[in-house]
This record gives C-alpha cells, structure tokens and sequence, in this order.
C-alpha cells in the first residue's frame, strides 16, 4: 500500500467523520469534553496508563479540545460543526503518518533458524543416546 501524504489523509478523514457525526448534535458538547478531561486524571486512568504504557497519562489534548470548544461557543452549530471536524481530521491525519508500534517490528520473509529452541528433556535423550 503506498504512503499517503497529509492532505489525502486529511481528505480521507473528514469523509469519514462526516459519516460518523453527520448532524450538528451529533459532535460532542463541552460538558462531555470536560468529563472526558476529568476521566482522565482520576487514579483509574493514571494506573492504567502506568500500567500498559509504563507512564502517567497525558490529558492535555483533552484539555485543549475542551478549550477549542469553548471557543467555538459564538458559531453557527453548522459552522462548528465544520470547524471540529476540520481539527479532528488534521490530529487523526497526523496520527495515521507518524510512526507507530507496528513500525518497530519487521516481517519475516521465513521462520526463524532453531527455533523453538530444543527442550531440556530431548537434550537429556539426545546426550544419553550419545553415551549408550
């Protein structure tokens, strides 16, 4: 599959959250944001995230999408909803081109030599087949 470059990308997202949000109620409100922002900091979370990604969470994108709309509030719903999309299209874009866990790892072409590895009773056999 070739790479595709940010703006495709773009493109590519904002088709899909028009499908996802498709009417202005549909985009979540700043309360919920807030709530989400809240969540995150609660011991639960913090553990969670210590736990799977062997650091505390960071909350402050969902601090800053609770901020943007707040500054939307003055908008037609038509327009913020346009407006939101357009930004969560650009972070899911970013978020599809830079690297990933998956980009650490490399696909083997044939399985590994020797492996799995022998286990200690077939050695035990082996050696004593050796010596009889």
């Amino acid at each position: 599959m070739p790479p595709v470059d940010f703006q495709t990308a773009v493109k590519q997202e904002e088709e899909y959250l028009r499908k996802v949000y498709p009417t202005t109620e549909d985009i979540p409100g700043c309360m919920s944001l807030l709530d989400g922002f809240l969540l995150c900091n609660v011991l639960h979370a913090q553990v969670k995230s210590l736990y799977r990604h062997g650091r505390m969470s960071e909350c402050s994108d969902k601090l800053e999408d609770f901020k943007f709309c707040m500054s939307l509030k003055s908008l037609h719903p038509e327009q913020k909803r346009e407006v939101w999309i357009q930004r969560q299209a650009e972070r899911w874009a970013a978020r599809r081109l830079e690297k990933s866990s998956e980009d650490v790892w490399e696909i083997r072409k044939e399985p590994l030599q020797n492996w799995p590895p022998p286990s200690i009773e077939s050695e035990v056999a082996q050696k004593g087949e050796a010596i009889a």
